[in-house]
């Protein structure tokens, strides 16, 4: 039995309809691909914060790793354990004060501290003079407001494997190593503002 015209006429309205709408969908799944943002970005590893490390040179882990913990005395009897500062931005200075780089360096470090303190930073300068009484004298000379930690013995130093004075490492909120510098750095100047304000956030 011949098809009427009209028969004809629909199948091929219908496999039209369908085309398009076959299109409508692939256009709309294209779109929605293109418009995924993707794997969101770290702004710690991007951005300003990168910047500031190259500007310093400091080293950067590529990937997290857990700062060691550790306990050191201070002049005043107290006790500064890095796992107790979770949640803060601890900045950690290995000096001593036959290291002419390093007496130069503190200035500048307790500058840093006092601009960024007040968004939860913690800055620890531990001296290894093999006499901790050595450093009387020169802490009574300058105003320091940040902790010194005493490390007589270099444990704490060769466990960071410090072997060059001064040595600094940046630890983030989430008790990880986020930089670190061997020798003395300009820790006073726009890019460590940076640097510090970016782990922050």
């Amino acid at each position: 039995m011949p098809h009427s015209p009209d028969c004809g006429s629909e199948k091929a309205r219908r496999l039209a309809l369908g085309l398009a709408a076959l299109i409508v969908v692939t256009a709309i799944a294209v779109a929605a691909v293109m418009r995924s943002p993707g794997p969101p970005v770290d702004p710690v590893r991007s951005g300003p914060v990168e910047n500031a490390i190259k500007e310093l040179d400091l080293i950067r882990p590529s990937q997290p790793k857990p700062a060691e913990d550790f306990a050191v005395p201070t002049p005043h009897g107290r006790t500064f354990r890095l796992s107790e500062q979770r949640g803060k931005i601890v900045f950690i200075n290995f000096w001593a004060t036959w290291c002419p780089p390093c007496r130069e360096e503190m200035p500048a470090l307790e500058r840093l501290y006092e601009r960024t303190k007040h968004t939860g930073v913690e800055m620890l300068a531990i001296s290894v003079d093999a006499d901790p009484a050595s450093i009387t004298p020169f802490l009574g000379e300058q105003p320091f407001t940040f902790t010194v930690g005493l490390d007589p013995k270099m444990s704490v130093a060769n466990t960071y494997g410090v072997r060059g004075l001064p040595a600094s490492f940046i630890v983030d909120r989430e008790g990880n190593l986020a930089a670190i510098a061997f020798g003395p750095r300009a820790w006073d100047s726009p890019a460590s503002q940076t640097l510090i304000g970016g782990l922050g956030r």
